[in-house]
């Protein structure tokens, strides 16, 4: 494939729940700092209700929004750091970089899975109610080339940090 490495970072509860009511169902500090290791100096692409679930722009890292609004701004001061942008293929040209993370949400994700070369999944071993899903990642296009297993910790389920790559 041309072009900027395209790589979609998600967590997914063993259900396919990847959100509820604009938030992650869970909290799961490792897991926070591992979306901040893989996304650290990447620009992100992201839909509009993914970048107003964020706690503010995250530092170190381009945000470019998706939305078919031609009005929208990021408002409150979320500056320089954030785009607009109104198609997959837009999004891609203004983030400009070698490698770009697709961080959500599912529309997002849906569109990018043919265009992505790796996932990096966090999957989390646990049902959990949610309004939101994770497209179906096809088995027969990846393979899981790596994954760290981490047990439950109190209040915190088990997970696996899995990196897929595409096939071929």
């Amino acid at each position: 494939m041309k072009g900027p490495e395209l790589f979609i970072v998600v967590a997914r509860a063993a259900n396919g729940t990847i959100g509820a009511n604009g938030r992650l169902p869970w909290h799961i500090p490792a897991d926070l700092a591992h979306f901040k290791r893989l996304t650290m100096g990447a620009p992100m692409i992201m839909g509009r209700k993914t970048f107003e679930s964020l706690p503010g722009t995250l530092p170190g890292r381009r945000h470019v929004v998706l939305t078919s609004d031609p009005d929208w701004t990021p408002g409150d001061g979320d500056d320089d750091n954030v785009e607009a942008a109104s198609s997959l293929d837009q999004a891609i040209a203004k983030a400009n970089g070698s490698r770009i993370a697709v961080i959500g949400g599912a529309a997002v994700f849906g569109e990018a899975l043919a265009r992505a070369r790796r996932i990096e999944l966090t999957e989390i071993h646990r049902d959990y109610d949610g309004d939101v899903a994770m497209p179906v990642i096809p088995p027969d296009e990846w393979e899981e080339i790596a994954r760290e297993d981490h047990a439950e910790d109190g209040k915190h389920p088990a997970f696996s940090f899995v990196t897929l790559r595409r096939r071929g």
